[in-house]
């Protein structure tokens, strides 16, 4: 399931090298989100020109064939660092403390294992486009760059896994109850006790403005 998690932070080089790449990965994925805002106007464009101007957008499938790699995997590291990604944790979820640690730690180890296996892979795929010249079939877009966005995120995902990896095995030889730079899964309890904080506060601060509007 994909849950809700927390990160904790502090002063030490795992969680400032964590910050770091968080804010690296941040702007990835602000990317791959202006991506999806442009296509949606790309959509429109379309839909709006091909109906009222006979003038559909010239080579739309190919652009949006290339978009696709862009908003569909530089958001990936991102999510990782969230804890977003979907999991199965009915059985993880009774585990606690170095029991814990090592499982997660395991998991991570395989998935990174298979991002260095599928970053090799798309980046062969890649080169290979680059020295044939490949192109879309409409409007002859080069297909190498939307090809070298997979090696590109997998390669910052891996980075992250490292990271956690690191989190991991301090948390397993220190015995830390909540470890820094790692996604530390939320009970459906402490879910619900964040949104209900949340939705307070904004009740707050709906209370706040009222009260500046009536002062005025």
């Amino acid at each position: 399931m994909a849950g809700s998690s927390t990160i904790v932070e502090d002063d030490t080089l795992l969680s400032r090298i964590d910050r770091a790449v968080f804010r690296f990965e941040g702007w990835l994925a602000l990317a791959g989100g202006v991506t999806v805002l442009a296509l949606v106007c790309l959509a429109v464009a379309q839909i709006l020109g091909r109906k009222i101007l006979n003038l559909p957008v010239l080579g739309y499938i190919d652009l949006v064939e290339q978009a696709m790699a862009v908003f569909a995997f530089l958001g990936i590291a991102y999510c990782q660092r969230l804890g977003g990604h979907i999991r199965m944790d009915i059985l993880v979820g009774q585990l606690s403390g170095r029991a814990l640690w090592a499982f997660e730690w395991f998991s991570v180890l395989v998935m990174l294992g298979l991002s260095l296996v599928l970053t090799y892979g798309s980046y062969l795929h890649f080169n290979r486009a680059y020295e044939i010249g490949d192109s879309s079939i409409d409007i002859d877009i080069p297909l190498w760059p939307a090809k070298l966005m997979v090696p590109f995120a997998l390669s910052i995902l891996s980075l992250r896994l490292v990271i956690q990896l690191w989190g991991y095995s301090r948390a397993f030889i220190r015995n830390e109850e909540r470890p820094v730079a790692v996604p530390l899964i939320e009970t459906a309890a402490e879910q619900a006790q964040a949104e209900a904080e949340s939705v307070s506060g904004a009740d707050d601060d709906l209370d706040d403005q009222e009260a500046r509007r009536g002062a005025v």
